[in-house]
C-alpha cells in the first residue's frame, strides 16, 4: 500500500503536475487520519468489549455470593422464629405446669428456645475485593454501586442486634445456673443427658418449676422474646429486602 502511494507521488513529481500533487497530498493525509481514527476506534471498541466482559464476570460472581447470603439469612430467620415462638409457648405453659411430665416438656422447649446462637455471616469476598481495589466502578449501574457500598452498614446493624439478642439469651439462661435452678434437671428431662444410677430416677431431680414461675425468669424470657421478634422484623426482614433488591439489579445487568 505504501509502496504504491510512493510510486504515485514520484510519478506526479516527475510530471511536474503540482496541482494534482497537492490534491494527492491532501488525500494521503486524509487517508492517514482515517487510518489513525479507525485504529483508535478499534482499540476503544476492544477496551469497551473487555470492560463489558469484566463487568459480566463480576456480576455473575456477585449474584452467586448474594444468593448464598440470602440462603444463610433465610436459615437464620427460620431458627430465630422457631426460638421466639417456642418462648411464646413457654410463657403460656409455665404458669399451669405442675407435673413432672409437664416440666419435661417445658425443659425440651427451653432447649429449643435458648440454645441457638445467631450470627449472620454473608459471603462477601468478591464484594470486598471490588471495594478495596476500586474496581466497583467497573459496574455501570450507579444504583447497584450505591446499594453495594451501603451493604456493610446493613450487616453491621444486624450484628449489633444479634449481640443484643445474645445478651438477652445469656441473662435468661443465667437464672438457671443459680442455686435455685438445676441445669442437670433440664438436660435429663429434655433427653440431652441420661439419668445416673442411684439418683432415685426423676423423683430425685430438683424441680425448676418454682424458678420458671418466678417474675424474674418471666421478665427475662419476655425481653428475650421481644428482642428476638425485633431481630426478625426490624433487622432480618429489611436486610432480606436489600438482598432481593441487589439481586434484581444484578439480574438486570446480566446478559
Amino acid at each position: 500500500m505504501f509502496s504504491l502511494l510512493r510510486k504515485v507521488r514520484l510519478s506526479l513529481l516527475e510530471q511536474k503536475s503540482f496541482g494534482r500533487y497537492a490534491l494527492y497530498a491532501v488525500g494521503e493525509v486524509l487517508l492517514i487520519v482515517i487510518g489513525i481514527l479507525a485504529a483508535l476506534w478499534i482499540d476503544t471498541w476492544n477496551q469497551e468489549r473487555q470492560e463489558m466482559k469484566r463487568e459480566q464476570f463480576y456480576l455473575s460472581g456477585l449474584k452467586a455470593e448474594f444468593q448464598v447470603s440470602l440462603a444463610k439469612l433465610d436459615t437464620l430467620i427460620a431458627v430465630n422464629r422457631g426460638s421466639y415462638r417456642t418462648a411464646e409457648e413457654l410463657l403460656r405453659r409455665i404458669p399451669e405446669a405442675e407435673s413432672a411430665e409437664q416440666e419435661a416438656e417445658i425443659s425440651r422447649m427451653l432447649i429449643q428456645a435458648l440454645s441457638y446462637e445467631l450470627a449472620y455471616n454473608p459471603n462477601n469476598s468478591l464484594l470486598g475485593e471490588l471495594i478495596s481495589s476500586g474496581r466497583l466502578e467497573t459496574l455501570s449501574d450507579s444504583r447497584l454501586r450505591h446499594h453495594l457500598t451501603s451493604w456493610a452498614s446493613f450487616v453491621e446493624s444486624v450484628h449489633r442486634q444479634e449481640r443484643n439478642l445474645r445478651s438477652e439469651r445469656e441473662r435468661t439462661t443465667e437464672l438457671l445456673r443459680t442455686g435455685e435452678g438445676s441445669v442437670r434437671s433440664i438436660l435429663v428431662y429434655s433427653g440431652e443427658m441420661s439419668l445416673e444410677p442411684g439418683r432415685g430416677g426423676r423423683a430425685g431431680l430438683h424441680s425448676n418449676l418454682p424458678l420458671l414461675k418466678s417474675r424474674a425468669f418471666e421478665n427475662n424470657l419476655l425481653l428475650f422474646l421481644l428482642t428476638a421478634r425485633d431481630t426478625e422484623t426490624v433487622h432480618y426482614a429489611p436486610l432480606r429486602d436489600e438482598i432481593e433488591t441487589i439481586l434484581g439489579l444484578i439480574d438486570s445487568g446480566l446478559d
